[in-house]
């Protein structure tokens, strides 16, 4: 079970690279426009804040990978639960103030990895 635990929280860090990745190079490009619903206007006049945001994605997907690599695995795991709830947290949030879908793909994932963790 473990490893399937570690699949996921890897996955859930992979999601937040990408997402980084879209909002930091790619948020006024047709492919960030395009993920996130915007228009080429408003995508230009809050460039900035897109790229903020995205590396608090990178930040999220930084301390899950630490977590995996930990040397000391219980301690590991509690690093991967504090940074999964962190990404649940942050998509129930998102949902709440920008668009629901953001718990389908950021929180509900999360929530399946932490339920992997705390099992293994």
């Amino acid at each position: 079970m473990e490893w399937v635990a570690n699949v996921l929280v890897a996955l859930i860090a992979l999601l937040h690279v990408y997402i980084l990745v879209l909002e930091m190079f790619m948020w006024n490009k047709p492919r960030g426009m395009k993920a996130f619903g915007l228009e080429q206007k408003f995508a230009d006049m809050t460039l900035s804040l897109a790229a903020n945001q995205g590396l608090y994605n990178g930040f999220l997907a930084a301390g899950l990978v630490f977590g995996l690599l930990y040397p000391n695995a219980e301690a590991g795991a509690h690093i991967q639960i504090f940074f999964l709830v962190c990404v649940m947290v942050a998509g129930i949030y998102g949902a709440a103030t920008a668009k629901f879908k953001i718990l389908f793909i950021q929180t509900v994932p999360a929530l399946i990895a932490l339920i992997a963790v705390l099992l293994a």
